[in-house]
């Protein structure tokens, strides 16, 4: 319960004070009234005893009277009516708002925040121990809890308007004052006349009120005079003749109006009367016009709009100050609009409406007399009148009931026995009706207890009501019953030193009884609210809130909502406070508030509330809350705190129904509808729907992209549609930096960053980005409603800001003046300033129920400058099913704004950055627009979209100039630059057209019929190659360096099927430049990305092996050539296509060979002019023989030049040493296979750079070793498919490239798949280096190739000879480029019977053991003797070969590999 200003004690005497009337003569209140105020209200403010006072009770003790109070009020001889107390009631709480301008007193509990007192008071965490003792502290001071004036206002006035009753007398008039004044020409007349009067209303019967107390009422005679204007010596002598009449303790001259002038402006008079004239009192006569006022006020407070107070107050239980400032109860927001409504107010108030001035006649003087003069009244008249009527009342009851003197000495006589057990409220029959009369002992009893209570005499009060209570029980008087239970329980409370508990149960049993037995909510309320302040005060919060609760009911809204308010404050009260209980009870306090048409404290109750359901995730709670916050602002014209309450029922994700949510955005519209119409020219306030996602924003520099025509595509470059990959843009910017530094001639600038056409979140945005001017941008908005309802923006753009910027002039140009198009977007014309920056407005844009959806919005610069794209403005409405509303819905919509505000990456360099929350900046929204650029356009035509491996197919491509300043430095870089040619220098690029080269082979072919082959010398250079390293750049040449203003290139472009099978993504990036430089922009890139399907064709193997053949017999060419050297080559083909892109079968037309130092010579099989035809999974083998070329030793140049042979095998020869063939032969991908021993690792240059000069001799033996197998022969395979297609059959071509590196290992034309290279351990220490590197046992195997010479067969007679001689020649020929120590040994290797059967019986005659030196690529012939014993079949193949390099020194010679079986037939003749 909420902290009262006074202490309970104060609270319940001052709630029963002794009732005072009076009875004014005309002159004396025209003497009062000159003053503004009645006889009554001029003594209000002084009715509080400030000594005490003294009296004796039966037993003849003295009592003492502190702080005594008297209610002096006219004698209002109608009794009031209950509406116009509920009108007073009403008017009492709706005038007392909460204070404004206090502190917030911030209390933790548990995890709650809440702002609920006017002193501020932190309590401290943990919970459970510090923050128990500091709410028990708080709980039970009266310095730190909420105060509720309204509360003390309603309960004052209540208990002021209660209805004097007949079953008790505490409200019964003890005195009444007659008063006159001294101007009166027979003032004892006119005292006589007031004197009948009072007794008329008293005992004539004809009024029923006011109530008097005892018949013999207390007149006190008071002659007023004025100072100012009357005669002082005859009021006097009035008052001596007055003292002689009456006595001199029944009359007082009273002396006022002391002052005879108005007061000086420097002098300040108290008014202590303003604070009492608020409070209406009903028993007042002279206050009837109040009434009047208070109807037209209740009135208005139900329609919602209380013209008699529109300042809106912020009570001390107001939302933390942390809170969103756009919600309601924000103390900003709430002072802003209080006095925005004060300042109204006072304007509309005149000058003659100032506030009147009590007591203007009065000096201190006079207050110090007034004051006096109740002393005098009380402890001369009121106290001693009391005093006696106690005493008669006690001498009354003892002689009735034949008892002692003293009814105070005979309580325990009338207590201490055996007691009556009470009755049940059930048991008891509904007596409330009965009634005794004036003289019964038991109300004599009732009287004698009230007057006891009243002048503080609380023990004997107790008594007697205790007495009373069990006299009326025992009658069944329920109501007087009640009454005695109700004041014995407070008298008990009272007492001094507490000799007794508080019986509660006194009062339970007491306002049940009123409620259910007697239907009294009046004294059952006035019951409740005495008994919840008593446990209040004993920290009994819990009971008190019971009690609270159960007084609240149907009939009277405003008691329950202030019942539930003030139970709330117990909940938050407790020991352990319970704060969900204190909200819903705030949220019930709230409803009946608004019920009772008090909107500003419903508006503060569920405020208050909110601080608990807020963030807490009870989103129908938080609904329901900020919706009737958002109604009552609006209804208490406070429409700014209105829209924050509706925005929060929107932006948060509803758990709502369709149709709720819809009702809530028609009220937000409605609401923000008419906030914003007295305010059109302001700027546009912020919308909460639907929700920006600012930081998903996109920005898009360029054009959109244009669609396929027919067979022309354009190129794909960068758009919207297209997801943002990190590997792709790495890939596009390694590409772009590969073109600048080729562009640069081999270096990039330090400041160079790839250029960015798409900026999102993903993007690096710390630099500003360069958009090109009359080139447009885009914005993509994303938007997500969160609502189950569609919402319909219209008339849709961007807010931007610009600032004019002149680039070309020296230093970093001039800037102009800032131009922005927010007012023009507020007012609905967006497209105003269209000649500085285009603006596109979307008409309408609708977003689904709970949909995410993207808005694309364009801007186009017309001049160069600084842009900043601000935000989004639109109409936000709804579209309503019904067809009837649609004009309605029409006008439903709202013109707002949502800023786009991008928080940049946070910043993680420095200590400082680290060490705190920095974000850099997010620059995507604020392009420079620099000087026009030119801006090129490329499309392909008859570009494919699948591909067999391999194959050939002739596009082409047209580079369109599409801005108005010229462009050069055109120039491709791709990822794959093996998979397309624009040709050589030299090409002939007839046909020109691409119609004209529909039906054409892509190769250049000649009409030749099968035979050797045909030699061509050419340079890599030729084709764009320089040394080992592919062409990454092409540069494209153009005509004069220049592609004008709208000009067109078509150049033709080559497309070479990939290897793998499967689908390939192929990158190109064009890049150019403008003719004139620009300072912001150097270059522009486009690019585009092709997808290549490649299907399965053939599979090429290739081996190598070394002939045997000698020079010998035979022509001179042919014997230059095996001199030379020759090698046979096996071509192994097989068709892998499975016939998926419909191919029927595939043709060799033609194998050609490209290499330095070999060539293939003539082809050994097939035989014949016909192509070798190989249909799906078939597979077919081709020899050809292979010489080195004759140009070897010619020149120097010659070395860098590449031999083309071509070996067709059909009539038609593919010129393989020109495009495209050679250029795809030169742009081929790595080999499958490193080179054997051609592939040195880091670590062996390291290892090789620490050798000592000794072991470089191994190095060169193994460089010299490894050349004699070393081949470096490329196969170029070239076929033919049959395709049918749509019932026509097409022809396909293509080539395919087989790389021979070593002598007797096979190449493939598919690369093989890499096996994974196992984990290697890190190693801190460098390891000792490794033994050089030796030549293998198969190289060193390699160094000398044999032959046998013998006749095939040799006759002899064995009969006549028993020996047969055969001389045999053994060629040896040294491979190697250097000399070779060659040992040969004839002897036979075992003498088993195994090797007889082998070799025969036969043996060498002469030396078997040899040692000769070759030169290098020396032949050695040496002449041997075979020596046979009889006729058969030899094999002389035995002699064995060892031989080792001159120069590696003490290494063992290796065996060379064999020569063939070499049978010779020896026969008997």
């Amino acid at each position: 319960m909420a902290q009262c200003a006074q202490s309970v004690q104060e609270f319940i005497q001052d709630s029963f004070v002794p009732m005072v009337s009076v009875l004014c003569s005309e002159d004396a209140e025209r003497v009062t009234r000159k003053n503004n105020l009645s006889f009554p209200e001029l003594l209000r403010p002084f009715c509080r005893l400030t000594s005490e006072g003294h009296l004796r009770d039966p037993n003849n003790q003295v009592v003492v009277v502190k702080g005594l109070r008297i209610s002096v009020t006219g004698v209002n001889t109608r009794s009031p009516n209950s509406g116009e107390v509920r009108k007073l009631l009403s008017q009492a709480v709706s005038g007392c708002q909460p204070p404004e301008g206090l502190p917030a007193n911030v209390i933790t509990a548990g995890d709650y925040d809440l702002n609920i007192s006017d002193r501020s008071v932190k309590a401290s965490v943990p919970w459970y121990s510090d923050w128990k003792e500091m709410l028990t502290q708080l709980s039970s001071s009266k310095y730190y809890t909420a105060t509720t004036p309204w509360f003390e206002a309603y309960r004052e006035n209540f208990l002021q308007s209660m209805p004097a009753s007949d079953h008790e007398f505490l409200n019964h008039y003890l005195a009444c004052m007659l008063v006159v004044s001294s101007r009166e020409a027979v003032p004892t007349e006119q005292f006589l006349k007031l004197s009948q009067e009072q007794h008329r209303i008293q005992h004539s019967g004809e009024y029923t009120y006011p109530k008097w107390f005892i018949p013999n009422t207390l007149k006190y005679y008071v002659l007023l005079h004025d100072i100012s204007d009357g005669d002082e010596q005859r009021a006097d002598s009035v008052y001596e003749d007055m003292k002689q009449r009456y006595g001199t303790q029944g009359c007082y001259l009273l002396k006022i109006n002391s002052r005879t002038g108005a007061a000086g402006p420097d002098e300040q008079m108290p008014d202590p009367w303003s604070q009492y004239l608020q409070k209406t009192n009903i028993h007042s006569p002279y206050e009837e016009g109040v009434l009047n006022n208070v109807e037209n006020n209740i009135s208005s407070e139900v329609d919602g709009l209380d013209l008699s107070d529109v300042v809106s107050e912020i009570h001390p239980l107001k939302l933390e100050q942390s809170a969103d400032p756009g919600f309601p109860g924000n103390p900003s927001k709430a002072v802003n609009s209080a006095d925005t409504a004060r300042t109204q107010k006072q304007g509309s108030v005149t000058p003659g409406a100032a506030p009147t001035a009590h007591g203007a006649c009065l000096t201190l003087n006079d207050h110090d007399r007034i004051r006096q003069f109740i002393q005098e009244f009380t402890f001369r008249g009121l106290l001693p009148h009391i005093e006696k009527n106690i005493r008669q009342l006690n001498d009354q009851l003892v002689s009735r009931k034949g008892l002692s003197r003293s009814l105070f000495s005979a309580t325990k006589k009338w207590f201490g026995g055996g007691k009556v057990p009470e009755k049940s409220i059930a048991e008891l029959k509904n007596t409330a009706g009965l009634l005794y009369p004036p003289e019964a002992p038991e109300l004599q009893i009732r009287k004698m207890a009230d007057l006891c209570f009243l002048v503080q005499h609380y023990e004997l009060a107790y008594s007697c009501y205790h007495t009373a209570k069990k006299d009326f029980l025992s009658d069944q008087a329920m109501l007087y019953a009640a009454g005695s239970l109700e004041m014995a329980a407070v008298s008990a409370f009272l007492q001094s030193g507490a000799p007794r508990p508080y019986p509660a149960h006194y009062m339970e049993t007491a306002i049940q009884t009123y409620r259910d037995v007697c239907k009294n909510m009046v004294l059952a309320e006035r019951c409740a609210l005495l008994s919840a302040e008593v446990l209040k005060s004993q920290a009994k919060y819990s009971d008190a809130a019971t009690l609270l609760i159960k007084m609240t009911s149907e009939d009277s809204d405003l008691r329950s909502a202030l019942l539930l308010e003030q139970a709330a404050h117990c909940f938050i009260n407790m020991r352990s406070p319970m704060v969900r209980k204190f909200a819903f009870h705030m949220i019930l306090s709230g409803h009946r508030y608004s019920k009772a048409g008090q909107k500003r404290h419903a508006l503060r109750c569920y405020c208050q509330a909110m601080q608990v359901y807020k963030g807490k995730g009870w989103t129908l709670a938080e609904d329901h809350i900020n919706f009737t916050i958002g109604r009552q602002s609006f209804t208490l014209r406070q429409p700014e705190n209105a829209v924050a309450a509706f925005r929060h029922i929107l932006i948060n994700d509803s758990k709502q129904t369709a149709t709720q949510q819809s009702a809530f955005l028609r009220e937000y519209l409605y609401v923000y509808k008419s906030l914003s119409q007295p305010s059109n020219e302001g700027s546009l306030p912020q919308l909460p729907l639907p929700c920006v996602h600012s930081a998903q924003t996109r920005v898009f520099f360029g054009h959109e992209p244009r669609l396929a025509e027919g067979e022309k595509q354009a190129a794909t470059h960068v758009w919207l549609d297209q997801e943002f990959d990190q590997e792709q843009a790495q890939l596009w910017a390694e590409l772009e930096e590969q073109v600048v530094a080729v562009a640069n001639r081999g270096s990039v600038h330090i400041s160079f960053q790839p250029t960015q056409y798409c900026l999102s979140s993903h993007t690096e945005n710390l630099r500003y980005p360069f958009a090109v001017v009359e080139e447009p941008m885009f914005v993509e908005v994303v938007f997500r409603n969160p609502l189950k309802v569609p919402l319909v923006l219209s008339d849709l753009s961007l807010l931007w800001k610009f600032t004019t910027k002149d680039f070309s002039k020296p230093q970093g140009g001039t800037t102009g003046e800032t131009i922005t198009n927010e007012k023009e977007a507020a007012a609905g014309k967006a497209t105003a300033l269209n000649d500085i920056i285009s603006t596109e407005v979307i008409p309408e844009f609708t977003v689904g129920l709970e949909e995410t959806k993207v808005a694309r919005l364009k801007l186009l610069p017309h001049k160069t400058g600084e842009l900043h794209v601000l935000g989004i403005v639109y109409n936000l409405g709804t579209r309503e099913e019904d067809n009837s509303a649609s004009e309605a819905s029409q006008l439903m919509f709202v013109r707002g704004r949502q800023d786009l505000e991008i928080q940049g990456p946070r910043l993680n360099v420095t200590k400082e950055e680290k060490t705190s929350v920095r974000h850099g900046p997010d620059r995507r929204l604020d392009p420079i627009i620099t000087p026009p650029m030119p801006l090129l356009e490329v499309f392909f035509i008859n570009f494919p979209t699948g591909l067999l491996c391999g194959e050939i197919r002739k596009a082409w491509v047209e580079f369109v100039n599409v801005s108005a300043v010229p462009l050069a430095g055109l120039r491709v870089a791709s990822t794959h630059p093996e998979f397309f040619t624009f040709g050589s220098a030299t090409a002939d690029l007839t046909p020109v057209t691409p119609t004209a080269a529909e039906h054409c082979s892509a190769y250049k072919t000649m009409v030749t019929p099968p035979s050797d082959a045909a030699v061509t010398l050419v340079s890599p250079a030729a084709f764009g190659i320089t040394g080992d390293n592919r062409p990454t750049v092409v540069e494209i040449p153009l005509t004069g360096g220049v592609l004008g203003p709208g000009e067109a290139l078509q150049i033709p472009l080559w497309l070479r099927g990939p290897d793998r099978e499967g689908v390939h993504e192929i990158s190109f990036l064009f890049y150019y430049e403008g003719l004139e430089k620009n300072a912001k922009l150097g270059h522009r890139v486009l690019r585009h990305k092709a997808v290549i399907c490649a299907s399965r064709s053939l599979s090429v193997r290739a081996t190598a092996c070394r002939s045997n053949t000698l020079p010998g017999r035979g022509k001179r060419d042919e014997r230059e050539e095996e001199r030379s050297g020759s090698m046979l080559v096996f071509v192994d083909v097989e068709n892998i296509n499975t016939s998926e892109a419909g191919v029927r079968e595939f043709h060799i037309v033609q194998v050609s060979s490209s290499s330095r130092q070999w060539r293939l010579h003539k082809c050994i099989n097939p035989a014949g002019d016909k192509d070798s035809k190989l249909a799906s999974r078939e597979r077919g083998k081709l020899c050809f023989r292979a010489t080195r070329c004759r140009t070897q030793e010619a020149t120097s140049d010659a070395l860098e030049k590449y031999t083309f042979a071509d070996l067709n095998l059909g009539n038609e020869q593919i010129v393989s040493s020109t495009t495209p063939c050679a250029d795809f032969f030169f742009r081929r991908g790595p080999p499958s296979e490193p080179r054997k021993g051609g592939v040195i690792t880091v670590g062996g240059l390291l290892r090789r750079q620490s050798l000592t000069p000794a072991n470089s001799t191994d190095d060169s033996m193994t460089s010299i070793v490894r050349k004699c197998s070393e081949v470096e022969l490329d196969i170029i395979v070239l076929w033919k498919a049959y395709v049918v297609e749509d019932n026509k059959q097409l022809i396909l071509e293509g080539q395919l490239h087989v790389a021979l590196q070593t002598i007797g290992k096979e190449a493939c034309s598919l690369s093989q798949k890499e096996e994974a290279q196992e984990m290697v351990l890190l190693k801190f220490k460098p390891d000792l280096p490794p033994p050089a590197s030796r030549p293998s046992l198969e190289q060193l195997s390699h160094l000398i190739k044999t032959c046998l010479h013998y006749p095939e067969s040799y006759d002899h007679p064995f009969p006549q000879k028993s020996l047969c001689m055969v001389p045999v020649t053994l060629t040896l020929s040294n491979c190697s480029l250097a000399q070779v120590d060659v040992i040969i040994d004839l002897r036979h290797k075992t003498t088993s019977p195994e090797s007889l059967e082998v070799h025969g019986s036969f043996t060498w005659l002469g030396q078997t053991q040899y040692k000769l030196q070759l030169r290098p690529q020396e032949v050695h012939g040496l002449s041997l003797k075979a020596c046979f014993f009889q006729a058969g079949v030899y094999n002389l193949g035995t002699p064995r070969v060892f031989a080792k390099l001159a120069q590696s020194g003490t290494m063992c010679e290796t065996s060379q590999q064999s020569a063939m079986p070499a049978l010779i037939i020896i026969n008997s003749v």
